[in-house]
């Protein structure tokens, strides 16, 4: 038996069955391997952001239970609505005078992938979209996100200033939330403070909840042919990085860390994330809810102690709501460049990651740094590449020999093993020498894929000519193509299978391996088309060099 030949036959088909897995997850139905991310209710009916639900939380008032303070929010009249506009130099953010609740951000840096001529809409409350961050307090009649707050006059725009404060206060009983939000020149990191002042003659002791909520939708324009992470996550120092889902949360069953005095909680999807970051060394609880149909919340609760008569308590968090830029995200809180999830290659995707970033330092442009680290990764890989291809070529020149075995015991397979076994130790072939060191390679290998998928310095970044977003397909094609023809000349390359039908199979790959890549990011795609051709030149040099030492 050709072993080769047999590992890049499951090779190949176990990316065909992936390719399928990724095509069911896109399309709503479960997973073959794991649970897929809830799409929308079985309904799929919009949902409104009409509902949304005070989280019941363990560390309310003994006096309120919890049941109590749902119903006493979900039952609360809203005063009139008027909206607020905030714009910095990359974001515009819409605050609700009901709730304080911030319910549009639009980031003024990145476009929309639907629809390029506009910039992404990250929060959003419409029948198609609901994405809010609100924040209230819980354990008595307090202030919450459906209270009405009055707005503090001030400036809406940065100007000259490199900050813009938007205050804005509720009364309730004589318990007055005071927010403030700072929005700062580019900073997609909005400073949150809450102000409780006791002003009602008599000891509180209230909780203040931040909470995003989320329909359980994928962002529009995602590809069919890969699929990446929708959905909430929890980070504490105990119990480290944890994804959730909705389907896990609809029913219940999700399991996170749920106490912490550190950490934070976000919601993640492709390139971008929100995430609620309290102040250190704060006791919390984590929860999750499914509030509405298809509608679902995460959030942290944080009890503010006994607050006396006249006194002031005060409560600091930070809002991240932006792109996933790794040097960003590590400055903000520990443990948040983790959203941007490589899996279990993080190890080696990190790393590799880094040195991209110093190419591109070097090079300012994220295709030539694509190049340029391929190239690199071909270097270090090149002793490995070598025995590869010197091993190929040698069981292309014994291929005439090798057909001869197999025709000769034609219907005895234990003699034609036997027999191939004796041609392998005569020519001192290997028949394992030309997979073992492309198996060492596939870990390094996948976590680039994985890079260059999940690095949002890719969106929008143009390389030359007709590419102008490395994170979109090729418009032309051309790259595809070209992929297409390498992967072809390679299979030629490569020792032809003595089995007619194995051979057609081998024939087939390149084809629909191609077809796959046409609808890839046309940075995955040029980081596959300089591989090949790395591999094809140092591959036919070897061939080469292998054959005329036949000869002579």
């Amino acid at each position: 038996m050709d072993i080769k030949r047999t590992i890049l036959w499951v090779v190949f088909s176990m990316s065909l069955l992936i390719l399928w897995d990724n095509w069911m997850r896109y399309n709503g139905k479960p997973s073959m391997f794991s649970p897929s991310v809830t799409q929308q209710d079985k309904s799929g009916a919009a949902t409104g952001p009409a509902k949304t639900e005070v989280p019941q939380a363990s560390v309310a008032s003994a006096k309120q239970s919890p049941a109590e303070i749902a119903a006493a929010v979900a039952g609360a009249a809203p005063g009139k609505s008027e909206i607020v506009t905030v714009t910095t130099d990359v974001i515009k953010a819409q605050i609700d005078t009901v709730g304080g609740e911030l319910r549009y951000l639009e980031l003024l840096k990145h476009k929309d992938t639907v629809d390029p001529t506009k910039n992404l809409v990250l929060f959003n409350a419409t029948a198609q979209h609901t994405y809010l961050a609100q924040t209230g307090l819980i354990g008595g009649a307090f202030p919450n996100h459906k209270s009405t707050f009055t707005i503090q006059p001030g400036s809406r725009e940065l100007g000259s200033d490199d900050a813009v404060k938007l205050v804005m206060e509720s009364d309730a009983g004589g318990i007055k939330l005071i927010k403030t939000f700072t929005f700062k020149r580019g900073d997609y990191d909005i400073d949150i403070k809450h102000d409780i002042v006791n002003g009602s003659g008599a000891p509180i002791a209230p909780s203040l909840y931040l909470q995003l909520v989320r329909d359980g939708n994928k962002p529009g324009g995602e590809s069919k042919f890969y699929s990446t992470f929708t959905g909430p996550a929890v980070y504490t120092d105990a119990e480290k990085f944890q994804k959730l889902t909705f389907d896990k949360i609809a029913d219940g069953k999700d399991e996170h860390a749920k106490k912490a005095d550190n950490g934070w909680v976000a919601l993640i999807q492709h390139y971008f994330v929100s995430a609620i970051v309290p102040q250190d060394k704060a006791p919390r609880e984590i929860f999750t809810k499914k509030i509405d149909a298809n509608l679902y919340a995460i959030g942290t609760i944080l009890p503010l102690g006994s607050v006396a008569p006249g006194a002031t308590v005060s409560m600091d968090a930070h809002l991240y709501s932006g792109p996933q830029e790794t040097g960003v995200l590590e400055k903000i809180a520990p443990g948040l460049d983790l959203v941007k999830d490589y899996g279990w290659l993080t190890i080696i995707a990190k790393p590799i990651f880094w040195l991209m970033n110093q190419i591109h330092k070097v090079l300012g442009n994220w295709g030539w740094t694509i190049i340029m680290l391929t190239v690199l990764i071909k270097l270090a890989f090149f002793p490995l590449s070598a025995a590869s291809y010197r091993s190929m070529a040698k069981m292309k020149l014994v291929t005439p020999k090798m057909t001869s075995v197999r025709e000769r015991f034609k219907g005895e397979p234990q003699k034609m093993n036997q027999a191939m076994m004796e041609l392998y130790k005569t020519e001192k072939i290997n028949p394992l020498g030309g997979c073992l060191p492309i198996v060492v390679q596939i870990p390094v290998f996948i976590s680039l894929y994985w890079v260059l998928l999940a690095s949002v310095e890719m969106r929008n970044a143009p390389w030359l000519g007709w590419i102008h977003d490395l994170s979109a397909p090729d418009p032309f094609y051309i790259l595809p193509v070209v992929m297409a023809i390498s992967m072809f000349i390679q299979t030629k390359l490569n020792p032809k299978p003595p089995d007619p039908m194995q051979a057609k199979i081998m024939m087939f790959m390149p084809i629909a391996f191609s077809v796959m890549f046409f609808f890839f990011p046309a940075g995955l795609v040029l980081y596959w088309v300089v591989n090949n051709v790395l591999s094809i030149a140092q591959q036919w040099a070897i061939t080469k060099k292998m054959q005329d030492g036949k000869k002579a």
